[in-house]
């Protein structure tokens, strides 16, 4: 995707987000979630308030100082005074610590709290989702934009709580002193705050177009990186164009890095100028008054510190404006994903399935993949622009069969024939749109999720293996598990004697996707890990595809054992796996063409003789 691209996206964002009031929408929504920590909350503000009260007693130490102790040659007054600035240092320090652990407290629960709800809510969204969106974009959300928000809550709340009751508290003090001098102060902040909103504004332009390139340079990253992605870039030769592409979206961001401490720089020279007009005009008019007597000199001298308490809290709120308002940016992109319904859900009340034996039922099921609008977020598909063109075509048309418990039963058709989408809504990783898929009786949508894939065990022609130890992907299924269990179902899947072999035995890193193994040893991992979950349905979708003759053949034995007394479903791509089946069913463009016997099948010459003799006249059995 070029950089062309990458900006006009997020102009179009951009305008379709103009003139709404996002900003307070996500501000009162970060509120609510503060609710829990309302307690925390005015503690700090408490706190906060006795240590703005005690920051502004300092200048009229001062002015006591100058105008009664040393005229009067008092000594004692000035001990005295000296006393009471030590005091107030040390109680300022103690509330200053107080204040930054409660804020600290109060945004680090925040984002505990928000983090584990995205982590949830990820979890739970349908598997269209993923394959819609790009990981590297998704993980940006996770990682950068609630990191992102975690800075600025963290180090922005209690600043800005703080600095704004200081505020209050100073220009109170100044007016009790000497309104006249108070007014004419803040003539100046008019040429300061009209400037810096408006720099504010282009600062969250940029952090929003620095967030969407951090998280296509994530992507990249991820995709890259991982085994198979950097085995395509070595296979076709291409580190240059990669490095290119990676090195444009990089530039910008480095370019946006220097305009961002530009504009920051911008704003500090701009309120140390206020700041110095301000100081001088108490300087001219303050001596003025002095010199009629209007005023005493300790007054004015007490005036230049308040200014420059007036203008320092300024300057740190200017810098919180912009780090509020990357924050709303960064919860805005957060709440999005949030926000994404996730399309299976547990019906209020559902039941949960006890002991299931395994009974099967599709009726009358219709199955079509959902619409993009429904199933993808288009900004967490970099780049891309997804029409929102309905549904998409049908996938399954009114299937209907049993599977008995105990039965095993095969799955086979031509490549697309709807096989792995029909092993799919049994435990629920897609819905029915019409029709119902049933376990011992029950539609699946009317069970708990929990206890429908409790019962459902799958093992997927390409198996997925954590970047961890062989125990913790077998634990996966069953973490309870004791080790003589673990143990058996590696026997049972005929691993358990290379595992032993391995100098670090079941404690043995397998590495991302499982790539330190072999295809056969992952499926036979995989296998295992089923057989550890004991279910009562087991799906197999082609689990011995990547085996040799010699492997096949053990883990063929292994399943007839495994599999006794439970209902089996095999998605077959080799036909010579299934031909000891009870029944098999022929799919053709998601309609069920046939179904019966492995010999019935043949003598009837339909598509699964014609399938069958096809496989037979290009890889002969080895079985």
């Amino acid at each position: 995707m070029g950089q062309h691209q990458i900006l006009q996206s997020f102009r179009r964002d951009a305008g379709a987000t103009k003139g709404r009031r996002i900003e307070r929408a996500v501000l009162r929504r970060v509120l609510g979630l503060c609710r829990p920590y309302r307690r925390l909350i005015i503690g700090f503000v408490v706190t906060v308030v006795l240590g703005s009260i005690v920051g502004a007693i300092p200048p009229l130490l001062l002015r006591a100082l100058l105008d009664s102790a040393v005229q009067d040659q008092d000594e004692k007054m000035v001990l005295f005074l000296a006393l009471g600035a030590v005091g107030l240092a040390i109680l300022s320090a103690g509330l200053s610590l107080v204040q930054r652990w409660a804020s600290a407290r109060i945004g680090e629960g925040l984002i505990y709290d928000l983090r584990v709800a995205l982590f949830d809510h990820v979890e739970r969204l349908p598997l269209s989702f993923f394959t819609r969106t790009q990981t590297g974009a998704l993980m940006s959300r996770m990682n950068n934009d609630v990191i992102g928000a975690q800075q600025a809550v963290t180090n922005t709340l209690g600043t800005v709580v703080a600095n704004v009751i200081m505020l209050a508290v100073t220009l109170g003090f100044m007016l009790a002193l000497e309104w006249r001098l108070t007014i004419l102060t803040l003539v100046v902040l008019p040429f300061f705050v009209l400037p810096a909103r408006r720099l504010g504004r282009r600062l969250v332009d940029t952090t929003r177009e620095s967030m969407q390139l951090n998280a296509s340079m994530n992507n990249t990253i991820v995709e890259r990186f991982n085994v198979a992605g950097a085995l395509v870039v070595k296979l076709f030769g291409n580190p240059d164009t990669e490095t290119a592409g990676f090195a444009s979206r990089a530039a910008r961001v480095r370019d946006i890095g220097i305009l961002t401490a530009m504009y920051s720089r911008v704003l500090f020279v701009a309120l140390g100028f206020v700041t110095a007009v301000g100081t001088a005009i108490v300087y001219y008019l303050g001596g003025h008054l002095v010199i009629s007597g209007a005023i005493s000199i300790g007054t004015v001298a007490a005036f230049v510190v308040y200014v420059g308490q007036i203008y320092q809290p300024l300057t740190q709120l200017t810098n919180a404006r912009v780090d509020v308002m990357t924050a709303v940016v960064s919860f805005e992109r957060v709440f999005e994903v949030l926000d994404f319904p996730p399309l299976i859900t547990e019906e209020p009340g559902a039941d949960s399935l006890h002991e299931p034996v395994g009974a099967v039922t599709f009726d009358h099921v219709w199955f079509r993949h959902p619409s993009a609008a429904e199933a993808s977020l288009p900004s967490l598909e970099e780049g891309v622009v997804v029409p929102d063109d309905g549904p998409g075509e049908w996938i399954l048309h009114d299937v209907s069969f049993t599977v008995a418990p105990g039965e095993f039963v095969a799955l086979v058709g031509p490549s697309g024939a709807g096989k792995t989408t029909t092993a799919m809504l049994v435990p629920r990783i897609h819905d029915v749109v019409e029709g119902r898929v049933c376990i011992d009786g029950h539609d699946v949508r009317d069970l708990t999720l929990a206890s429908v894939r409790g019962a459902v065990g799958m093992v997927m022609q390409d198996p997925h293996l954590f970047h961890e130890t062989i125990r913790a992907n077998l634990l996966f299924a069953n973490p309870s598990a004791t080790e003589a269990e673990l143990v058996d179902a590696c026997r049972r899947a005929r691993i358990h004697d290379l595992i032993v072999g391995l100098p670090d035995g079941y404690d043995t890193l397998v590495g991302e996707r499982g790539y330190r193994m072999s295809g056969g040893e992952k499926q036979r991992l995989a296998i295992a890990r089923m057989l550890l979950k004991d279910p009562a349905v087991v799906i197999l979708d082609e689990a011995t595809s990547h085996l040799d003759a010699e492997s096949e053949l053990a883990i063929q034995r292994a399943l007839a054992e495994a599999l006794e007394g439970r209902t089996a479903i095999v998605i077959a791509h080799r036909l010579s796996t299934i031909v000891a089946a009870d029944r098999i069913i022929v799919l053709d463009g998601g309609r069920i063409a046939e179904e019966g016997r492995h010999d019935e099948l043949l003598a009837a010459g339909g598509l699964y003789a014609d399938l069958y003799r096809t496989q037979l006249h290009q890889a002969p059995e080895t079985v």
